[in-house]
């Protein structure tokens, strides 16, 4: 997930896909303490794409606070 389509997406939309970001990364974590995680770099990569959309949900909740 990129920064253009995060900033693309709905209030809603973010908080669906925070909630699936954070389900996978807590799949990839429970897969890497059971030794099946193939893929160890997908971890950093989910990780940065839930502080994105952190990022952008406080940014419009600021937005909104100012005007």
């Amino acid at each position: 997930m990129t920064d253009s389509t995060v900033t693309d997406q709905s209030d809603a939309e973010l908080v669906e896909a925070r909630a699936e970001s954070k389900r996978e990364l807590f799949n990839l974590r429970f897969q890497l303490a059971t030794g099946q995680l193939e893929n160890s770099a997908r971890i950093p990569q989910v990780k940065r794409q839930v502080a994105r959309i952190n990022t952008e949900i406080r940014a419009r909740e600021l937005a909104k606070q100012e005007s």
